[in-house]
């Protein structure tokens, strides 16, 4: 196992959608979710897709750890570390939500982003089974960051204003009590 280099943004791989898995349960695959995972670990990250660690295969992996929880919203609840290949997503009504996130492929900025609030999503873990679930709060919001790496889509062209983009020494001193935040760094 080893722990991989990020790509960055500006990186072509960043910028292209992700190739579809042919066999989630290959070899190749389990090796590459291990090599994520420590990558994902080292970095402290709360996901990670592999077009970030320079391979255009459609394979992410995310979690909620408790103290990312939302507590008082009552509508986060932590996830253990969840791997999807070949994943979709699929909005559960029109609400959005704006909230800081950050990337491992953008490091050193934060930025507000719409995200749906509620969200389906599927797709088969490494072993090949098929998951279904439904996610809310910071769930959706990272399920949903980690998904648009597989569309060559960083979140800053998600946002809708940017001078909402800074440097993460200046974030910490602007972020307000109950302010949404994706820590994926």
């Amino acid at each position: 196992m080893a722990i991989l280099k990020i790509a960055r943004m500006g990186h072509p791989v960043l910028r292209r959608r992700a190739d579809l898995v042919v066999e989630p349960s290959a070899p190749a695959i389990h090796l590459l979710v291990q090599d994520m995972k420590e990558t994902m670990a080292d970095a402290g990250g709360l996901g990670l897709a592999a077009p970030q660690v320079h391979v255009p295969l459609r394979v992410v992996m995310f979690h909620v750890p408790p103290e990312g929880v939302d507590r008082e919203a009552m509508r986060d609840q932590p996830m253990p570390l969840t791997v999807l290949v070949n994943p979709e997503i699929e909005p559960v009504g029109d609400e959005l939500e704006l909230g800081w996130e950050g990337c491992l492929s953008v490091p050193g900025l934060r930025g507000k982003v719409p995200r749906h609030m509620r969200i389906k999503y599927r797709g088969f873990t490494p072993d090949g089974s098929f998951i279904e679930r439904e996610a809310s709060g910071l769930h959706a919001r990272v399920v949903q960051h980690e998904c648009d790496h597989l569309d060559g889509v960083l979140y800053p062209a998600r946002m809708i204003d940017m001078g909402d983009l800074m440097f993460e020494t200046e974030w910490k001193h602007w972020l307000k009590p109950g302010d949404v935040v994706e820590d994926d760094e």
